[in-house]
């Protein structure tokens, strides 16, 4: 029985009571993406500086990455333009924020601030209706399971779903369906374009824009242990620890890994990346976890390219991303045009990584806007 809202002008909020990850028993009577809950909420993308929109943030149900039904927040945003009817909708998957509750998006984009603010600004600004999911675990209890690709593509999905089942945000089954993701959200929305014709056919995707994407997480072990990106491999640690607890992370590691990783699990990103920001592996573990088999198979789980997205892709890459190499990117390219995807593929030849999400946003959301107008194209692969 999908939860229905209404009145949330009278009532202040309508909030969790008892409904954790590990699902209540009237969880399984639902089906992903209906609304456990809304309550007004706002957008700012600067501080101080409201957006011209109203906000909600939800919970909504989905499924996990072992196949459980699970809560996920969010937040909705819909432009204050005057318009009525359907509009369209585009599902956004943040990059990396951390891993404590206190760095969600749903937490921060009402005080601004987020570096990809103003690029949700911009799909605002288009006239676009916006969902932003807050990822399995994150600003919900439990553990955010960074880094689980099924986990967090089900996410994407089910934030779309529970968007256009929120009445106040004038959505509706028909609405066209866009999905935007860089970096860790750039995993996450690979795996929501992968997933979608499977587990949520009745979203009617148009599009994704997914860029600096991690399409394999074992490669990068080797390349940050003892670098400035060490502590992403704690924190892919940790999130794949919490999402697969057999895997038993606390097991592997000494004292100062501990320490450690117990530091990346209650802070956000600046006190993540730099807590581990050069250790190697060998001084934090009596044994490296992710040179096991079961926590490579684990990793593998996570690849993309294994099949076909079902609708058309843009996908991008810096050619000088130090954290996710170029090459995670033309691979990916590679995959999805062998099995048959509809791909968009752009080599961004200026900046990094953490420039990429920026540079390419302009072109990325023209690409849509072209989707949504229902112009075809048939991609360069």
């Amino acid at each position: 029985m999908r939860v229905r809202i209404g009145m949330l002008a009278a009532s202040a909020s309508l909030t969790l009571s008892a409904v954790s990850p590990a699902v209540d028993a009237s969880a399984r009577d639902t089906a992903p993406g209906d609304l456990v809950s809304a309550e007004p909420s706002a957008f700012h993308p600067l501080p101080g500086r409201p957006s011209a929109s109203a906000a909600w943030k939800i919970h909504y149900r989905s499924t996990s990455a072992t196949g459980e039904p699970n809560v996920v927040s969010g937040t909705v945003i819909v432009p204050e333009d005057g318009r009525t009817g359907p509009r369209p909708l585009i599902s956004y998957a943040f990059g990396t924020l951390g891993l404590a509750d206190p760095c969600a998006p749903s937490a921060n984009l009402p005080k601004g601030g987020l570096a990809e603010g103003g690029l949700v600004d911009r799909l605002l600004r288009r006239g676009w209706a916006v969902v932003v999911t807050d990822y399995e675990g994150l600003g919900t209890p439990g553990e955010h399971t960074y880094t689980v690709g099924r986990s967090a593509g089900r996410a994407v999905l089910d934030a779309a779903r529970a968007a256009i089942r929120l009445p106040q945000a004038g959505l509706s089954a028909e609405s066209p369906v866009g999905i935007v993701g860089y970096s860790q959200g750039g995993q996450a929305a690979g795996w929501a374009a992968e997933l979608h014709s499977s587990y949520a056919p009745e979203l009617r995707v148009k599009g994704t824009a997914t860029g600096g994407v991690p399409a394999r997480l074992e490669e990068l072990p080797e390349i940050h242990d003892g670098s400035s990106g060490a502590g992403l491999l704690l924190m892919m640690a940790a999130g794949q620890d919490a999402a697969f607890p057999e895997l038993k992370l606390d097991s592997y590691l000494n004292a100062d890994g501990r320490t450690l990783v117990q530091a990346v699990r209650s802070n956000c990103l600046a006190i993540d990346t730099t807590v581990g920001a050069y250790k190697k592996m060998s001084d934090l573990t009596v044994k490296n976890p992710l040179s096991t088999p079961a926590w490579r198979n684990r990793l593998h789980e996570s690849d993309l390219g294994t099949r076909a997205p079902g609708s058309p892709v843009y996908l991008y890459h810096a050619t000088g991303d130090e954290l996710v190499p170029y090459d995670q990117g033309t691979g990916l390219r590679r995959s999805w045009c062998a099995r048959g995807g509809n791909v968009h593929w752009r080599a961004v030849l200026l900046g990094g990584h953490a420039s990429g999400v920026v540079t390419e946003s302009a072109s990325a959301t023209a690409w849509l806007a072209e989707r949504f107008a229902g112009r075809r194209t048939a991609g360069n692969c």
